[in-house]
């Protein structure tokens, strides 16, 4: 193999759950914040990266957790190791964080620019956030009262408390942003007209998928569309359900409905899936809340009818399947043989899916769609086929979820920063990064790399007979300060990076004996597969880089398995000659502003 260029870039990939995260926050730099009781700085920087610390604290979907290096390398745990608690460190940060409006941006003179973003939804409030603080004027339209978007109609109350949505989008009305409530966007032409420089469009993706099976039309007042059903008791339109509810779908719209229905009084609630239950788009941990509410998950059960008399809803039939592979390796869901099964219910919840609808865009717009209705986009830069309008969030590429909707509108606003300053949109910026060094002495860094031991925390939760007779009682209570700090001493601090100095080292091998993880062997150098298999431990997962060394002077190569590395220092502590080294690495993506542009307008435009 080649020896490995250890361009600070190349680092980002070892940061496994930064990596992961579709905006790229600095996980371990906020967690050791929050382990020294820095919770506004430990928000602040959650706040650069992902908008919506307090929300997401409570609702992310965790794309950084199931990469977490812990859930790999820990070993207390036998079968299953856990990941750090990434998602609730954060909710840490946005409890015990105080005051912090002072530490919001200053607001630049206006630039005469105005842009409009359609829907007050985590995508179009990111692109506010990062623009309107530049000097553009920025107008967010959303046909509700207040902003949010679906974190407000579609999270539960039990999730999601509405103080904290009202704080953490008032950081970004705050910024001179212009909120013009309960107006829906009806005419994508009649925007336009009124003089706009750049339009982004958050939507979202409002239309829930129907159902049309035998009987839909019969029982149709029985049979409601999840996320407007969602949307209803979020707003208080309904405040009670029938006694026997079924949900149909097995994603997270799915459990959000069959623990509302739960709290609103429903005697029997059951989630019906036509999947194998692993295969749920559901995350796992929002399965285990619902069946730790007691609410059954009966899965490879494919709807066949809505079962009524004289028109009123009495429960809905179903045909057992089951999963097998084809000869091309495809999954298939073929029947049992098993005769159907018919369950009782008085209310059908379906949170099949969700689809995009733009029928207020007209078709000589000049923005084109696909075959599937959704805009066709650059995916890097998010512009439509209309230079001057962009999309994110779901209304960008369909139904995903709120960080990445986050990450979109980032993207979006460098793209719509740098078309408004006439530069080429495909020219993207590159992040900032650097690595600093942790040696404070000869033997002493700056960082605690003690590993902890301890199991993953549980978050507590409220008493269920309090949690489950209100739609409104916040169900997770969220981490005390001392737990936090125990909670975040298991991060592995995967942004401190082992560096090696080639000619600094003497192949004395000590480093390998004290390695707790055999993940670095001196070795001859071969082809990446042969030399994978060579190491002291083999490397097996080959989605994560290997550290090669140029060649020593005894003709071997150091070679590090990324992929198990502790960072715990050990082997910076153990070489007699500074070999190895501890830096830190940081990475903050680039944001809309000067930073973002051509260097040729840097100094005109900043």
């Amino acid at each position: 193999m080649r020896a490995t260029d250890a361009d600070p870039s190349y680092f980002h990939k070892v940061v496994d759950c930064q990596w992961a995260c579709p905006a790229h926050t600095p996980v371990p730099e906020y967690i050791r914040m929050i382990a020294a009781g820095r919770y506004a700085d430990a928000y602040m920087v959650n706040w650069t990266s992902n908008v919506f610390p307090g929300v997401l604290g409570r609702t992310c979907d965790r794309p950084c957790e199931p990469a977490c290096r812990r859930g790999r390398v820990e070993e207390n745990n036998g079968d299953k190791p856990e990941p750090v608690a990434i998602c609730r460190l954060k909710r840490v940060a946005a409890d015990l964080k105080g005051d912090v409006k002072a530490r919001m941006p200053a607001l630049q003179p206006r630039n005469g620019k105005r842009i409009a973003c359609i829907g007050a939804g985590p995508s179009s409030l990111t692109v506010a956030r990062d623009l309107a603080p530049l000097g553009y004027e920025v107008t967010v339209f959303d046909a509700e009262a207040k902003a949010g978007g679906f974190i407000r109609s579609q999270i539960p109350r039990f999730r999601l408390p509405e103080s904290v949505i009202d704080e953490e989008t008032g950081y970004i009305l705050d910024l001179g942003v212009k909120f013009r409530a309960g107006e829906r966007v009806g005419s994508m032409a009649t925007l336009l007209a009124e003089g706009f420089d750049a339009v982004f469009v958050g939507c979202g993706a409002p239309r829930g998928r129907d159902l049309q099976i035998p009987g839909r039309a019969e029982a149709a007042a029985q049979i409601h569309i999840g996320i407007d059903w969602l949307a209803s008791v979020s707003f208080g339109h309904v405040t009670q359900v029938a006694p026997r509810v079924i949900v149909l779908g097995g994603g997270n719209t799915a459990m959000d409905c069959c623990r509302s229905a739960r709290r609103l009084g429903a005697k029997e609630v059951k989630v019906v899936v036509r999947s194998g239950f692993d295969e749920m788009k559901a995350s796992p941990w929002e399965k285990e809340d619902a069946q730790h509410e007691g609410i059954p998950i009966l899965n490879f059960h494919v709807p066949k009818a809505f079962v009524h008399v004289e028109g009123r809803l009495v429960g809905m039939s179903f045909e057992i399947v089951e999963a097998r592979l084809d000869e091309q390796g495809r999954r298939q869901l073929l029947p049992t043989g098993v005769p159907d099964v018919f369950i009782d219910c008085d209310l059908v919840l379906l949170a099949v899916g969700q689809e995009n609808a733009f029928p207020w865009i007209e078709a000589d717009s000049g923005i084109d769609f696909n075959r599937w209705g959704l805009p066709v986009l650059d995916e890097k830069t998010f512009q439509s086929s209309r230079p001057e309008v962009f999309f994110g969030g779901d209304a960008a590429f369909g139904p995903k979820n709120i960080i990445t909707a986050v990450a979109h509108g980032h993207e979006a606003a460098v793209s719509m920063d740098r078309y408004l300053h006439g530069e080429d949109l495909s020219q993207r910026p590159p992040p900032q990064h650097n690595l600093i060094s942790q040696k404070m002495g000869i033997h002493e860094w700056s960082y605690d790399n003690g590993v902890s031991n301890d199991d993953r925390f549980k978050v507590p939760w409220a008493a269920a007979e309090k949690a489950l007779a209100s739609i409104k009682v916040e169900v997770e209570l969220g981490f005390d300060a001392a737990t936090a700090f125990k909670e975040a001493q298991r991060c592995l601090n995967c942004d401190v990076q082992t560096v090696f100095s080639p000619p600094a080292c003497i192949e004395c091998d000590a480093c390998v004996d004290i390695c707790p993880t055999d993940c670095i062997t001196f070795t001859g150098n071969d082809e990446e597969a042969e030399l994978r298999h060579k190491l002291k431990a083999p490397a097996l997962n080959e989605t994560q880089a290997l550290y090669v060394s140029i060649e020593l002077k005894t003709g071997r190569v150091m070679v590090k398995d990324e992929d198990v590395c502790l960072h715990c220092g050990l082997c910076a502590e153990r070489c007699p000659t500074g070999a190895w080294d501890m830096q830190k690495f940081l990475l903050n993506t680039t944001q809309a502003g000067p930073a973002c542009r051509d260097a040729v307008s840097k100094g005109v435009s900043a």
